[in-house]
């Protein structure tokens, strides 16, 4: 698979600005929300621990793995990886 930089750089940017606090800081931990539903639905083991790293179930592998291709996958038709309908300035 093939992977569109650019739609993984603008899901990072989003998960990111969902621990926004201060104006303009933000955490490089996804929120310990997120962890509890995705620890609640089996895709990942406990993750309250004292490691910096989370584990993935079989599902939870499956479900990353489709979800990486779904949002991040170049497509085959596409000529380069810009979207030409952004706004942000960015490519």
């Amino acid at each position: 698979m093939d992977l569109d930089a650019t739609k993984i750089d603008d899901a990072a940017l989003a998960v990111l600005y969902l621990t926004l606090h201060d104006t303009r800081k933000v955490w490089k931990a996804i929120d310990w929300e997120v962890t509890d539903r995705l620890f609640a639905k089996g895709l990942i083991l406990d993750p309250v621990n004292k490691r910096k790293r989370i584990t993935l179930t079989d599902e939870g592998l499956q479900a990353a793995e489709a979800a990486s291709e779904r949002l991040f996958s170049v497509r085959p038709d596409a000529a380069d990886n810009s979207d030409p309908g952004r706004t942000d300035g960015f490519a």
